[in-house]
């Protein structure tokens, strides 16, 4: 398995093209050679890639707005292998029919998108908050989602703090869906339900990676939302640090 950093970490710098190629060169300094692209603003494929080429960095996994999935999809599809991308992820969905997000609204949008992806040779992923371990009709929505598209359409970016957050149990639901999770969304829980830096929370993270990599994972993504008044990128470094001291690269 191989760690990268998530760029929602530090979206606060990577707000303009220019701060955003500062953040890239700061991230690869600490040695991560894989990132996640998301929260940051819009920029031209080429341009990505150019600036990833240039930090010796891979995106491995992006998020992607949901207008774009739904009104421009041959586009995130066509600029993902631009930069050389295989996976395309929903970062959240609500569940919520008030703000018009109900289940059904999601079976009506995102299957026919998922299959589309698959048929470009890339998977779409989806990435789990705390929401998914309540209960619909009597099941998790995390049961519902593995049922709804089959595993060659959609893969789970499992995140570990939000599993927790949920009540469940992240090394479990990574065995739950084995051979499903080629990312994983590394942040650690602390006290007072805080985000925090990996290796520095309370997650049991030897059971994660034993899990994981029997699951089939290939990349582990630091991603920590929250800092806490911290730099965001020496949170990416002491993570990386952790990480490193297991002897993952």
């Amino acid at each position: 398995m191989e760690i990268g950093a998530q760029f929602y970490t530090v979206r606060q710098t990577c707000q303009n093209l220019n701060d955003f190629a500062e953040t890239l060169k700061r991230v690869a300094d600490i040695g991560y050679r894989n990132v996640q692209i998301s929260g940051t603003c819009p920029y031209p494929a080429e341009w990505l890639k150019e600036n990833l080429d240039k930090n010796g960095l891979k995106c491995v996994l992006t998020h992607i707005p949901v207008p774009l999935l739904t009104g421009a999809l041959d586009q995130v599809i066509a600029e993902h292998s631009i930069f050389g991308c295989d996976y395309i992820g929903l970062g959240w969905w609500a569940f919520d029919p008030e703000k018009n997000m109900s289940w059904e609204q999601w079976m009506e949008t995102f299957p026919p998108i998922a299959k589309k992806i698959a048929q470009a040779g890339k998977l779409f992923m989806y990435h789990n908050h705390d929401q998914e371990f309540k209960k619909i009709g009597g099941k998790l929505i995390m049961e519902k989602l593995m049922e709804a598209v089959p595993a060659d359409e959609m893969g789970f970016t499992v995140d570990t703090f939000w599993v927790q957050a949920g009540g469940a149990d992240p090394a479990q639901w990574l065995e739950k869906l084995s051979g499903r999770v080629p990312c994983i969304h590394l942040k650690d829980f602390s006290y007072g339900r805080k985000m925090a830096v990996v290796g520095e929370g309370n997650i049991n993270f030897a059971r994660v990676f034993e899990k994981a990599e029997a699951g089939g994972t290939k990349y582990m993504l630091v991603e920590q939302d929250d800092c806490n008044g911290e730099d965001p990128v020496d949170c990416l470094r002491r993570s990386y640090q952790f990480l490193r001291s297991w002897g993952f690269q």
